[in-house]
């Protein structure tokens, strides 16, 4: 049996899936058209966000028995063609959660408090304490969309800041830290939104200009989940006019991210799509992904 690990995992997870008698091939920088030729070869193929398999690479992977995403999307596997063939599509949901949660947290303090600007402020050899006014956390209310396991280690740490917490989700759901309203509530509520969602035909720019001019005045929205769930045109639009006053962003449209106009805005901070990118989460996702491919495998 042999799996090619076609993006970057945790050292020790190749060591444990070797240990089983699984032979590992670790090509972290393979590209698409190299796939298509070497796929054949392999019975199990381990990707996180970078690579995507969809139906014509699926098609010439003859030997493939198991695709294993370490991570919680699988928005870059086209899963149900998959599965049509045999495959089996395994992903590690919980690994990350912890992570993509206290980066959430992490922006909400950014955006209040401008932490940011005010140490790039400082850098350039300014002192500028009468610019930098910022607003309490505390008393504020936030509105996730979207409530898996990463919107849920979101809204129990924001409830245990004092905040109140709202959250928009299809199926009825009951938590003891956030109340569920629908999303025109939510939109019409919240000082800050912030994003938990797959990107879907449903969720697809799901906050547009419309969705953005049923919001308070002033408010602050944050997406850690996945890029096309915002539309980064209409956000940008927004900030301008001073409807929104600021957004974090670590996942966008198009990855990798280079020279958007939002970033020419100074209300506007972001990062790499890195919210699963700790030691902690790394280590956790490995050992699933080994798991997983073991189990399919064995």
């Amino acid at each position: 049996m042999k799996v090619l690990i076609c993006d970057a995992t945790d050292p020790k997870a190749l060591e444990t899936i070797a240990a089983a008698g699984i032979k590992v091939v670790n090509k972290p920088d393979v590209t698409p058209d190299e796939l298509m030729q070497i796929l054949p070869e392999y019975d199990a193929m381990v990707v996180r966000s970078r690579t995507k398999v969809r139906m014509p690479l699926i098609d010439v992977a003859s030997n493939l028995k198991a695709i294993v995403r370490g991570g919680v999307g699988l928005d870059n596997i086209d899963v149900e063609h998959a599965r049509s063939k045999g495959i089996r599509v395994l992903n590690t949901p919980a690994a990350s959660s912890d992570s993509v949660a206290e980066l959430t947290i992490g922006y909400l303090f950014g955006l209040a408090r401008r932490v940011p600007q005010m140490t790039a402020s400082m850098k350039s050899g300014k002192w500028e304490k009468k610019a930098f006014k910022g607003s309490e956390l505390s008393g504020k209310t936030l509105g996730l969309v979207g409530l898996g396991r990463i919107g849920q280690a979101a809204a129990r740490r924001a409830a245990a800041l004092g905040m109140n917490v709202l959250f928009y989700r299809r199926t009825a759901t009951e938590v003891d830290y956030a109340t569920q309203v629908d999303l025109e509530e939510l939109l019409a509520r919240s000082d800050y939104v912030s994003l938990h969602v797959p990107h879907t035909p449903e969720t697809h720019h799901i906050i547009d200009a419309e969705a953005i001019a049923k919001m308070k005045e002033g408010v602050r929205i944050i997406n850690c989940g996945r890029g096309g769930t915002i539309d980064e045109d209409a956000l940008c639009d927004a900030i301008t006019s001073g409807k929104v006053a600021g957004a974090a962003l670590d996942v966008y449209a198009e990855e990798p991210s280079k020279g958007h106009k939002l970033f020419s805005l100074d209300q506007v901070i972001g990062s790499p799509h890195i919210g699963a990118a700790t030691s902690e989460a790394q280590a956790r996702v490995g050992a699933e992904v080994a798991e997983n491919v073991i189990q399919a495998l064995g």
